[in-house]
């Protein structure tokens, strides 16, 4: 049993982050609004330790983040997980960095995960791929963070305006 929780957690980690950095961003109160807060703990948790944890798998285990994904073993898959990992990385110094600095990481990531979202309702509606990491919650987070990353940086800004 306790095997069998270990390995749901570590399966969907980068999940289960997105979830967190809104428990975190209610309970840790280290700057004014909520939205900024919320901003950070997304860049940290969902963007930050979510990617640098799905570039590990693509990189040191691309048998199994293919299969999760419903996809064949490819020599890309250590490339998306240098990608993922060097994503990650960017999104855990946003944290501790300044709104502009966000932005940048925001951009990155809104263009990567939508051509990522784009791919994966592709693969699914025409070859039929409904794979838990290929068209299930990761997919639903993916989605979501495109739309609330900017709107929270938006929202995030001194006089609600984009510098």
């Amino acid at each position: 049993m306790v095997e069998a929780l270990i390995r749901s957690v570590l399966g969907n980690l980068t999940v289960l982050m997105f979830p967190v950095a809104f428990v975190m961003a209610a309970l840790v109160r280290r700057s004014a609004s909520y939205e900024t807060r919320l901003l950070d703990w997304m860049l940290l948790l969902f963007v930050g330790v979510g990617s640098v944890w799905s570039g590990l798998f693509h990189v040191f285990f691309p048998s199994i983040a293919s299969k999760s994904i419903g996809w064949a073993p490819s020599p890309f898959e250590t490339e998306i997980g240098i990608a993922d990992i060097a994503m990650g990385i960017t999104g855990i110094v946003a944290f501790w960095r300044p709104l502009q600095f966000k932005g940048a990481i925001i951009l990155y990531v809104v263009v990567f995960f939508t051509g990522v979202a784009i791919n994966h309702v592709y693969d699914a509606l025409t070859a039929r791929n409904l794979a838990a990491n290929n068209f299930g919650l990761l997919l639903i987070c993916t989605i979501a963070s495109i739309f609330l990353l900017p709107w929270l940086y938006f929202r995030a800004q001194p006089t609600g305006r984009v510098q």
